[in-house]
């Protein structure tokens, strides 16, 4: 685990090293703000296919919208990511295939050249309930159950709106989850018959979006966290990548790439990926 989480940080300073300025398409003083709204989908159909094949759709809907504030010694910057995707096979029940709502904000006060005095709070939930791979009857997850929120206070390396790294050493994290899914077993870290967990450990994220080339923009985005009270070799890692290549003003190829280990829901890595041609609009 030590090994990974090391091999993950470097790369992300690798791809730090170039890092570009994008301006915001919407400024009010300070304030500045960017959008976008993405749809993506898949469709195959068949009649009198010898070969065979079940007729199919997949749709996936993405929001991910950042508002910023950015004065002589004040930073403060919000994203919020919002991701639900279905699938449905023709003689089946529709099944989701994605599904994520995520609200970052990191406030920084100025210390020193690139150095903040700073201070992060991330949550992160699901907006419908998630079904057990082994009995599509049993509910094993729905919105608030889990949520996760991590608050603390810290040090902000920023280069840019596109290149940050925030060290928080005093993080708590609490995780939220409905107590009946608590009621005979522990569920994602939290004891039987409560509905709250509580962690305290150090947090290290970071931020880096860059152009490789003409209208191919990849975002990175990384999170680790330590818990000091339980295992603290045991990191919790959320990684993403999203790379899109605009053909047009609506038009893009997407891919989405989503890593996470966190022993406390799944003794593994999680991982999620998705590509597709979609619609995409900025606002």
């Amino acid at each position: 685990m030590k090994k990974i989480t090391f091999s993950l940080m470097v790369l992300f300073a690798m791809f730090g090293a170039n890092a570009q300025e994008v301006v915001s398409d919407s400024q009010v003083g300070p304030w500045t703000s960017k959008g976008t709204f993405s749809l993506l989908g898949n469709q195959s159909s068949f009649t009198n296919w010898q070969a065979g094949g079940d007729n199919n759709f997949a749709g996936t809907l993405g929001i991910n919208y950042d508002i910023n504030y950015k004065s002589e010694d004040w930073n403060w910057d919000n994203k919020i990511q919002v991701n639900y995707g279905i699938s449905k096979i023709k003689g089946s029940d529709s099944q989701k295939t994605d599904d994520r709502f995520e609200f970052n904000s990191l406030v920084g006060k100025k210390a020193s050249g690139n150095w903040f005095y700073s201070a992060f709070l991330n949550f992160k939930t699901q907006m419908d309930a998630g079904m057990d791979p082994n009995d599509k009857e049993v509910r094993n997850s729905h919105f608030f159950s889990p949520a996760y929120l991590q608050i603390g206070p810290g040090m902000l390396w920023k280069k840019s709106d596109n290149l940050k790294v925030n060290f928080a050493p005093a993080t708590s994290k609490f995780i939220f989850v409905h107590d009946h899914f608590t009621e005979f077993a522990p569920a994602f870290g939290v004891e039987q018959g409560d509905n709250m967990r509580y962690e305290l450990g150090a947090s290290i994220s970071g931020y880096y979006k860059a152009t490789l080339m003409e209208n191919v923009t990849v975002e990175n985005i990384l999170n680790l966290y330590s818990n000091y009270l339980e295992d603290p070799q045991n990191v919790d890692i959320d990684y993403q990548l999203n790379v899109v290549l605009k053909i047009n003003k609506y038009l893009s190829t997407n891919f989405a790439l989503q890593t996470i280990y966190d022993d406390n829901s799944y003794q593994g890595f999680q991982i999620r990926q998705a590509v597709g041609v979609g619609l995409n609009y900025t606002f």
